[in-house]
């Protein structure tokens, strides 16, 4: 089984790369060539920093996102989002301007906004994952978390789990083969290696 670790030059790839290992992978590649994410088994899009920093490089790459496109949604490869590489999924990001996301999951990644002062941005540490709707990936527990946008998500069915910072925020959102995480599961030590095994078990 291959798992395609995309390389766009805006991921914690050798982070996440060990986690995957730790996790039972045995053939994890990390790449920027579409021709390997076509033909990977499993797809992994991390991602850290602003969202323009993210999605303009992916887009840069040619033929990456056709690729990517093309093993989700006509081979139902499982896929993986991890932090701004969740964020990507959806329709745009307003980090640094309003830019256009993948648009895998409807909604909008947005400014934490805080209705108390005393709620700090960005959002970072630890902090509790709840479920909201079963899904064979996401159990309760606790991962670790640091961004300053939010997932905003239109369609409510898409969200898997929240995170409490002042009120919900999206830690998890999915649909069909896809799943995208707010925590760091590399960083999350046992509770994410479990869930990066439990991606690799997936079948959907």
């Amino acid at each position: 089984m291959t798992i395609a670790l995309i390389d766009y030059g805006a991921g914690n790839l050798r982070s996440v790369h060990n986690a995957l290992l730790a996790a039972g992978a045995r053939d994890v590649a990390i790449t920027a060539d579409p021709e390997a994410v076509r033909r990977a088994d499993r797809i992994v899009l991390p991602g850290v920093g602003a969202f323009r920093a993210c999605i303009e490089p992916l887009r840069a790459i040619p033929g990456m996102e056709a690729a990517m496109r093309e093993a989700v949604f006509e081979r139902g490869r499982p896929f993986l989002g991890i932090c701004v590489g969740m964020q990507l999924l959806a329709e745009a990001g307003e980090e640094f301007g309003r830019h256009a996301g993948l648009g895998w999951i409807l909604g909008t990644v947005r400014l934490i906004e805080r209705a108390d002062p005393a709620i700090k941005v960005p959002h970072m540490g630890w902090n509790d994952v709840a479920l909201v709707r079963p899904h064979p990936l996401i159990v309760p527990g606790e991962a670790y978390f640091l961004h300053s946008y939010h997932f905003d998500a239109a369609d409510p069915a898409t969200v898997v789990a929240t995170t409490d910072h002042g009120g919900p925020l999206v830690a998890a959102v999915g649909r069909d083969n896809i799943l995208g995480v707010q925590f760091h599961p590399e960083k999350s030590q046992a509770y994410g290696i479990a869930t990066l095994g439990r991606f690799l078990e997936w079948t959907p």
